[in-house]
């Protein structure tokens, strides 16, 4: 009540001194506009100047409702301080001073989009001076990222009205965000009937905007390569934001007006046995078109723009005609290439073979092959390079001139293209042995040595082999090639052997010796003999033996029975009461007679 009561008298003091013409001037300075961010905290300043003592001021905030009427939210004078109860503000301002220094702030906590209000700071003094500043608080809020999406179908040059090109949207922006489309670099304007943008807002249930803009426009064939995005402006605190969208590029639909036809594979000269492909493009881009490509016969035909052949000959070589037809004009253009298929023809060896040449005397042979390019030539014999041209010639033959000779043709300009002929030649001689390296051997006794002779001639040489002694020896093996017979015999050596090779044609004969020393025939011979002995002497043995009675038969009985028998030959008879013969053996290995069916006895004769 004290309090009231004061201000009541302040009150009647000022009126008092208004009666009495004393005024003072009260001047106030405040910013026109104050911009936060959404959910920020916003201080507004109230700066004044007065003659007048602060203690006799009453200071006062307002804010401006939509509808224009002020609102009071704050009250302070030299006594009190009172913050309006039932206002939006009454829980989140704070007025921060008490004017000694000339400047009182009100703050405001969380700020949302219904505080971009103006407020209102009334100084009043003691006299009837008052004092008022405004200042309109901006709330901003950055909007979400900007999108934009491009048509999927392609755009026809064509159309009679604008076509869609794409639309640009971004959302929740405080205050309304703005879009510019853009081409390339440069922003899009022209005439509505050729560009036209249609924006559109839409206000949240947040209070926040939503900003789309659709952009059409008539495409020409320029178009095709065009990059299309937008340019988001938006407004912050204190100043001007931009952003831009990714970029988008169009499908643009048109005619060709000049149509390519080409060999894409392989690249180069062309030759038979290739496959080849065959490419057409226009230089439009038109769903509704089709490609034709033909020979000039009209064979080979494939509405593609792709034709293959395979495996080409020179019959292949002509011009070819890749059409573009639009079916929704039905006009139609074409375009030509030449494709040439090289080619090179079997080759052609004179004379005919075989070709029989005699010794001594010269060979001519000749190899062409008609080819659509230069080529070279090149006779080979065993791997071997002999002779650059197209003529082989052969003087002095011989048996080494015998043999396939192979005349190989290449055309130079492309990798892989050759052909080749073959001439056989035989030498027409009398047989001719290749001597080896050695004919003077020596073998162990009992082995068994391979012999080999190798023989030349034309006609084929017939070979046979023979020994010292008039004996034929069978061949082992016998093999021919090229006018030349290799032959093998094999023969066990049991003594001395000469071994003879023997060849014979029509013209003539050859032959060669072969002499085998064989090794270790008095050894075998020395070991007979010693047997012999050794028998002789077991002999002696047993005859003494028995002739002192050391020797007795299952009877009893000593029995010894000399018999004459064949000079040299030692007997040996064993005899047994129960066995129906005995078995005489001689050194010689044969069987003699028995001469007696008693006991056993043993029977040495000399």
């Amino acid at each position: 009540m004290a309090a009231r009561n004061i201000a009541y008298l302040l009150v009647g003091l000022l009126a008092l001194f208004h009666t009495w013409g004393v005024t003072a001037d009260v001047e106030v300075n405040m910013e026109d506009r104050v911009e936060v961010f959404r959910g920020e905290t916003a201080s507004i300043a109230c700066m004044f100047t007065s003659s007048e003592g602060v203690g006799g001021m009453i200071i006062q905030w307002f804010y401006v409702a939509r509808s224009g009427e002020k609102q009071k939210i704050f009250y302070q004078d030299a006594t009190i301080q009172v913050v309006d109860k039932g206002t939006p503000f009454t829980d989140r301002i704070r007025v921060n001073g008490t004017g000694a220094t000339g400047e009182i702030v009100l703050t405001i906590s969380n700020v949302q989009l219904a505080d971009e209000l103006e407020f209102i700071c009334l100084i009043k003094g003691l006299t009837e001076g008052t004092g008022e500043g405004r200042t309109k608080l901006k709330v901003f809020v950055m909007p979400d990222l900007p999108t934009i999406e491009g048509v999927q179908t392609g755009i026809s040059v064509n159309e009679d009205s604008p076509s869609k090109i794409g639309t640009c949207e971004v959302k929740n922006g405080f205050p309304r965000p703005n879009i510019t489309w853009y081409r390339n670099t440069t922003p899009l304007r022209g005439p509505l009937d050729v560009v036209k943008m249609v924006p559109s807002t839409t206000v949240e249930s947040s209070g926040l905007f939503s900003v789309k803009s659709d952009l059409s426009m008539k495409v020409m064939k320029e178009d095709k390569d065009d990059l299309f995005y937008c340019e988001i402006n938006y407004f912050v605190p204190g100043g001007l934001r931009m952003t831009e969208t990714p970029d988008i590029n169009i499908t643009v639909h048109y005619p060709s007006t000049a149509v390519s036809v080409w060999v894409e594979s392989p690249k180069g000269n062309i030759k038979e046995g290739d496959s080849i492909e065959l490419q057409c493009r226009g230089n439009g881009n038109k769903p509704s078109s089709i490609l034709t490509i033909s020979d000039e016969r009209g064979e080979n035909t494939i509405d593609n723009n792709v034709l293959v052949l395979d495996n080409v000959t020179r019959l292949n070589s002509g011009v070819y005609r890749c059409t573009s037809m639009d079916m929704d004009t039905y006009e139609e253009i074409s375009g030509n290439t030449t494709v040439f298929v090289n080619f090179l023809e079997p080759a052609v060896v004179m004379p005919k073979d075989p070709v029989v040449v005699a010794q001594g005397e010269e060979l001519t042979a000749t190899c062409n092959a008609l080819s659509s390019l230069q080529t070279q030539i090149v006779w080979m014999k065993d791997g071997e390079e002999v002779s650059t041209h197209n003529s082989l010639i052969v003087k002095d033959a011989t048996f080494d001139s015998a043999g396939e000779y192979v005349c190989v043709v290449t055309v130079l300009e492309i990798e892989g293209m050759e052909t080749s002929g073959t001439l056989n030649v035989e030498v027409q001689g009398p047989p001719e042995i290749m001597k080896p390296g050695s004919t003077e051997m020596e073998e162990s006794f009992g082995t068994t040595v391979d012999l080999s002779c190798s023989v030349r001639g034309f006609p084929t040489p017939s070979v046979t082999w023979t020994t010292s002694d008039g004996k034929i020896l069978k061949t082992a093996s016998q093999r021919k090639t090229w006018g030349e017979v290799h032959s093998v015999v094999s023969i066990k050596v049991t003594s001395d052997i000469t071994a003879f090779c023997n060849a014979s044609n029509d013209f003539g004969t050859d032959a060669l010796t072969f002499n085998i020393a064989a090794k270790g025939n008095g050894v075998i011979i020395a070991v007979i003999i010693i047997c012999i002995l050794l028998l002789a002497i077991l002999g002696s043995v047993l005859y003494f033996l028995y002739k002192k009675g050391k020797i007795c038969g299952r009877s009893g009985k000593q029995d010894l029975t000399k018999e004459k028998s064949g000079k040299d030959n030692i007997v040996v008879e064993m005899k047994s009461d129960n066995t129906e013969e005995a078995v005489l053996l001689g050194v010689n290995g044969e069987k003699q007679p028995p001469s007696d069916q008693g006991g056993a006895y043993l029977d040495v004769q000399k």
